[in-house]
C-alpha cells in the first residue's frame, strides 16, 4: 500500500472511490473557494487508486492555528492517522476532527466499540459533533409499492392530500431555483429561529456544484407560489436531502410530504439504491427538542434509524487543545443562554 497526496490529473479516478458527497472532489474545490485549505489523499495498490479522502483546514479566529476536519470518510488505519497528524503539523492545527461515514442500524450488535478501542488507543478523544449521530437511510431498491405500504398511515395520507389539492413538484437546477430556494429560506429561518448559511454560502455551492449532476433543485408549488423548496445531493448511487426550506402560507396542503415521495421516486429514476435523509435524532427523542417535528416527518417514510460511529478529534497540540475546549464549552453555554433570555 502507498498512501501519498494526489494530484490534480488524478481527479477522474477519485470520486469513483469515495463514499459521500461532503468527500467529492467538488465538495472540497467549494471548501477551497470559502478561504479553506484543502488536502486530498490517496491509497494506492500498485499503480492503482483503491481509497481516497480529503480534509479541510479551518483558520481560528485571532490565532496562528487551524482545525482541521475529516467529514464523513472511510475510516483512518494506523498509517492514515500518521499522514493526518502530519498533515495538522503542517497546517499548524490543534488537532483534526474525524466523523467517519460508518453506521450501522440501531438496535443491531454494536460494531462500534471496536472503532472506538482503536481511536481512543491512537490519540483521538470523543469531540463535539459537527454532524448527527443518526439519520433515517431508506431503502430504494424495493419496489414503489412496497415502498409507499411501508410509509406510515397519516404520511400517506398527507402525501394523498397534497395530491388532491393539486401541490405540484418540479426540478428547478438552475440559478434562478437556487435564489428562490434562498428567498424561502430567509423566511424559513426568521420564522423558526434556527442557523442556517449565508446567502453568499448557497451562491457559492451553485457556482461551484451547480453544473456538476451532484446538486439538484426541487420547488413544490400551490395556487402558483413556490412553499417548498429542497436542495439534494445524488452521488455514487445515493440520494441525500441536505436543505430544505417552506414557507408559512399554505401549510395545510402538506406540500412537503408530497415533495419527499416525489424525492424518492427521482432517486429510484436516477437508479439510486438508498436514500440518506442527512441526519435525526436517536431512537428514544425527547418530544421537546426542537428538531422532534422534523425527526418525525422523517421517521414517517419507512426508512431505518442508522447510528453513525461518532466523532472523535485527533489532538495534534494537547495542552492548546485542552485550553480550546474549555473555551468552546463556555462559548456554547454564553450561546444557550443568550437563546433562553432572547438576546
Amino acid at each position: 500500500m502507498i498512501v501519498r497526496a494526489l494530484r490534480d490529473e488524478e481527479r477522474p479516478f477519485y470520486n469513483k472511490v469515495v463514499q459521500h458527497p461532503m468527500q467529492a472532489w467538488e465538495w472540497g474545490e467549494f471548501r477551497r473557494k470559502n478561504g479553506q485549505e484543502i488536502e486530498r489523499i490517496g491509497v494506492f495498490e500498485g499503480s492503482k487508486l483503491v481509497q481516497a479522502f480529503q480534509l479541510t483546514f479551518h483558520k481560528i479566529p485571532q490565532f496562528n492555528k487551524t482545525i482541521g476536519y475529516f467529514p464523513k470518510g472511510p475510516m483512518p488505519d494506523e498509517e492514515q492517522l500518521d499522514v493526518l497528524r502530519q498533515l495538522g503539523k503542517k497546517h499548524n492545527a490543534l488537532f483534526i476532527k474525524l466523523e467517519p461515514n460508518i453506521a450501522q442500524p440501531v438496535g443491531t450488535p454494536s460494531a462500534h466499540d471496536r472503532i472506538t478501542r482503536f481511536l481512543l488507543s491512537n490519540g483521538c478523544v470523543p469531540g463535539r459533533p459537527l454532524f448527527t449521530k443518526y439519520t433515517f437511510q431508506l431503502d430504494l431498491t424495493k419496489n414503489t409499492d412496497t415502498l409507499f405500504e411501508n410509509l406510515r398511515s397519516k404520511t400517506r395520507y398527507n402525501i394523498n392530500l397534497a395530491d388532491k389539492k393539486g401541490v405540484e413538484i418540479f426540478e428547478n437546477t438552475t440559478q434562478d431555483g437556487m435564489e428562490q430556494y434562498i428567498k424561502i429560506l430567509e423566511e424559513t429561518t426568521k420564522r423558526q429561529g434556527f442557523y442556517a448559511h449565508s446567502p453568499e454560502y448557497f451562491r457559492l455551492l451553485w457556482g461551484t456544484l451547480g453544473d456538476t449532476g451532484l446538486l439538484r433543485i426541487f420547488s413544490g408549488v400551490y395556487s402558483n407560489t413556490i412553499v417548498v423548496s429542497w436542495i439534494m445531493f445524488v452521488f455514487n448511487g445515493i440520494l441525500y436531502y441536505p436543505y430544505g426550506a417552506s414557507r408559512a402560507v399554505h401549510r395545510d396542503v402538506m406540500a412537503s410530504n408530497l415533495m419527499m415521495w416525489e424525492m424518492i421516486q427521482f432517486g429510484k429514476s436516477e437508479g439510486c439504491t438508498s436514500f440518506d435523509m442527512w441526519g435525526s435524532l436517536g431512537p428514544e427523542p425527547d418530544k421537546k427538542d426542537p428538531w422532534y417535528g422534523f425527526h418525525r416527518f422523517k421517521e414517517g417514510y419507512g426508512g431505518t434509524l442508522m447510528e453513525f460511529v461518532g466523532t472523535y478529534d485527533l489532538v495534534i497540540e494537547p495542552l492548546p487543545y485542552k485550553l480550546f475546549r474549555i473555551a468552546e464549552d463556555y462559548r456554547w453555554k454564553w450561546l444557550r443562554l443568550r437563546a433562553r433570555i432572547g438576546f
